[in-house]
């Protein structure tokens, strides 16, 4: 995954794309170094598949060197996992992997948003409960799997990568609203398959939702 790398370099993320811009390899390793995990689990989930993934996200850092001039400023991660997402993408469409329903019929009960999904963001776990983290983390990993491509991707990038809805917008080329709606009924969808494995979920989310057919 990693480009050819000499030296330690002290800079800045601005001063770093600026050099990279100026054919600078070494800080755009640097850049690499910095962004090769979050580029390698996003395309894990994306793709399931860890040989996959890491090629895209070779691929992707390749891309992003070749076209680093057009980057005109803003968030550099987001616009680094855009390049990745859409590289995972090509990627699905070569495998001809269909959607498993069509992303625009509306579910009726999943038209209202989740906040603060806890399930995907709670890490504040004590060493005795580390075996129940493991196990909800594959079921977690389990039930992302199974969503549609784009519902998985808007999760990835809002409730795993934390990115704005704006710039999932801008990476998943649809309009804020859209993301709104996918990352509902991909939330209501999580809840839904983690039902199975309830007792494993963190007590505050559980609590919230005993008892609910």
């Amino acid at each position: 995954m990693q480009l050819r790398h000499s030296g330690h370099i002290c800079m800045d993320e601005n001063s770093l794309i600026e050099a990279s811009q100026q054919g600078d390899l070494n800080a755009f390793n640097q850049l690499v170094l910095n962004y090769q995990a979050q580029a390698f689990n996003l395309a894990l989930r994306l793709l399931n598949d860890e040989a996959g993934a890491a090629d895209a996200a070779q691929i992707s850092f390749i891309n992003a060197y070749q076209h680093i001039r057009s980057f005109r400023g803003g968030s550099f991660r987001a616009w680094l996992l855009r390049i990745v997402t859409n590289q995972c993408y090509d990627e699905l469409r070569r495998q001809k992997r269909a959607p498993s329903q069509s992303l625009d019929v509306v579910d009726p009960h999943s038209e209202e948003e989740i906040e603060d999904p806890i399930w995907l963001t709670d890490d504040s776990s004590l060493p005795e409960e580390e075996v129940m983290q493991k196990e909800l983390e594959r079921a977690i990993q389990r039930c992302i799997g199974l969503l549609p491509d784009d519902f998985r991707a808007v999760v990835l990038l809002v409730d795993v990568n934390g990115l704005d809805y704006r710039e999932t917008a801008q990476i998943a080329r649809v309009p804020l609203g859209t993301v709104r709606s996918r990352l509902a009924r991909a939330r209501q969808r999580l809840q839904d398959c983690l039902r199975s494995v309830w007792e494993l979920l963190p007590e505050q989310y559980r609590l919230k939702n005993e008892g609910q057919s």
